[in-house]
């Protein structure tokens, strides 16, 4: 778990540039010091070194302030994921590792991901067109297809992406709310396993 709530986060002034991707970057370092609840519009405003109208002229509301954070937070979340699968060689070694990633930035950014769990729109992430889900949904339907058999159906498509979204996010869970103990072995032991797919393909994943 990250110890970064011991840490008196530093104040950095904006002097020029993109004043919304600034004020996201001090929003995604100040929630790994509170919980969403905690963070106000015009701390956000304080750290960055702007008034609190400039904020408003981006971000109507608390609301549409953390749904962009939310989806910086699954964004890093999706390009962590791509790059461990990476990192393997991708195929089932890579989908695996991704899993592993996902519980992972979990347990280190504990804020940010429960506060991406309850501000993220809702949606039939399995039903959805691809362009309409987050970056980890993306990852996950276009690795479960490529792993699967050139016979495999949409609806076992997405019986097998929600089998496995459903491991690794409960385990995730489970280890957030204290039910079960944080260690990296069991993380390991639950998600790597190869009936991934029945029958499992494994195929090369280059994108």
């Amino acid at each position: 778990m990250s110890d970064a709530g011991n840490i008196t986060p530093e104040k950095r002034a904006y002097h020029h540039g993109d004043l919304r991707a600034a004020l996201i970057d001090t929003g995604m370092r100040l929630i790994e010091f509170s919980d969403a609840d905690q963070l106000s519009l015009r701390q956000v405003a304080r750290e960055v070194g702007v008034s609190a109208a400039a904020v408003y002229r981006h971000f109507p509301d608390k609301d549409a302030f953390l749904a962009a954070l939310a989806e910086e937070g699954l964004n890093r979340l999706g390009a962590a994921q791509r790059q461990a699968a990476a990192d393997v060689g991708y195929g089932s070694e890579g989908f695996n590792a991704s899993g592993r990633t996902y519980v992972r930035f979990a347990l280190k950014h504990p804020a940010l991901f429960k506060m991406i769990m309850s501000h993220t729109p809702q949606v039939d992430h399995f039903a959805a067109d691809a362009e309409s889900v987050s970056s980890p949904m993306r990852w996950l339907r276009s690795s479960v297809a490529a792993l699967a058999p050139e016979e495999a159906t949409p609806e076992q498509l997405r019986s097998a992406a929600l089998r496995a979204w459903s491991k690794v996010h409960g385990l995730t869970m489970l280890m957030l709310d204290g039910q079960v103990a944080t260690d990296d072995d069991l993380i390991d032991s639950v998600i790597d396993e190869r009936d991934i797919w029945p029958a499992l393909v494994s195929t090369n994943l280059e994108n």
